[in-house]
């Protein structure tokens, strides 16, 4: 048996879901799916959704604040763990210059031999990346 799947959402913890909410559905034009409560974490929790990207913001009490590196690419891959979501696009130049029209904290834009990217920073300064590709072909094999 061959294992078959695909990506269903990502998890953020943010420290106020309400401004969460408000940054995803300004800056990346995400809208609130559903909003619900998890008492045994305990955690508020809001799915977003932009076309087929999820994302899952959790507010709870008991979450604490990351170190500050945790907010720098080249150093957050220093901690283990998870690191950031990953968008695709196809022009890093223009998304970035409607991302800084929306007022995104713009980490960088950089331009590589094999393509460009940008990380930009949430309300609570959670990593986000654009990695400029082309956009693929849906297909699905049965193989």
């Amino acid at each position: 048996m061959s294992l078959t799947f695909w990506h269903h959402h990502y998890g953020i913890s943010v420290p106020s879901l309400d401004a969460a909410i408000a940054w995803w559905e300004r800056t990346l034009s995400f809208t609130l799916l559903r909003r619900y409560e998890i008492a045994s974490i305990p955690a508020e929790v809001a799915v977003m959704g932009n076309g087929s990207c999820h994302v899952e913001l959790f507010e709870s009490p008991h979450a604490k604040a990351p170190s500050e590196q945790r907010s720098i690419p080249n150093e957050d891959i220093h901690t283990w763990g998870n690191k950031h979501p990953s968008f695709a696009i196809e022009n890093a130049r223009d998304f970035a210059a409607e991302l800084a029209a929306r007022g995104a904290d713009i980490v960088w834009v950089k331009e590589f031999p094999f393509g460009a990217n940008i990380f930009i920073r949430d309300q609570a300064g959670n990593l986000i990346e654009f990695v400029q590709n082309s956009r693929p072909e849906l297909t699905f094999s049965t193989l």
